[in-house]
């Protein structure tokens, strides 16, 4: 079992764990003084033109259907695997 805190998120994803988790709390359409709260409230400076960037590219768009078309790109991503393992001599 791994836990991640806040320290272990790439400065991106601080800014999209912020923004779902003001989202669970209820703003339907969080702000960049809602996101920034959020990260200052445990010791995370923000980058204002990632966050910036973030909010833009989610602006009017419904947050369940960006996280559905995220799941669906990645499943079609090939995820390697190596072939089976020798047999084994003797």
């Amino acid at each position: 079992f791994f836990f991640c805190t806040v320290e272990c998120l790439s400065p991106e994803m601080k800014h999209v764990a912020a923004y779902l988790l003001a989202q669970l709390g209820g703003n339907a359409s969080p702000s960049a003084a809602d996101v920034t709260s959020i990260l200052d409230s445990v010791g995370v400076e923000p980058d204002s033109e990632k966050l910036e960037k973030l909010l833009g590219s989610l602006e009017g768009k419904d947050l369940v259907e960006v996280l559905a078309a995220g799941k669906a790109k990645m499943a079609a991503m090939p995820s390697g695997g190596g072939g089976g393992g020798g047999g084994g001599g003797g």
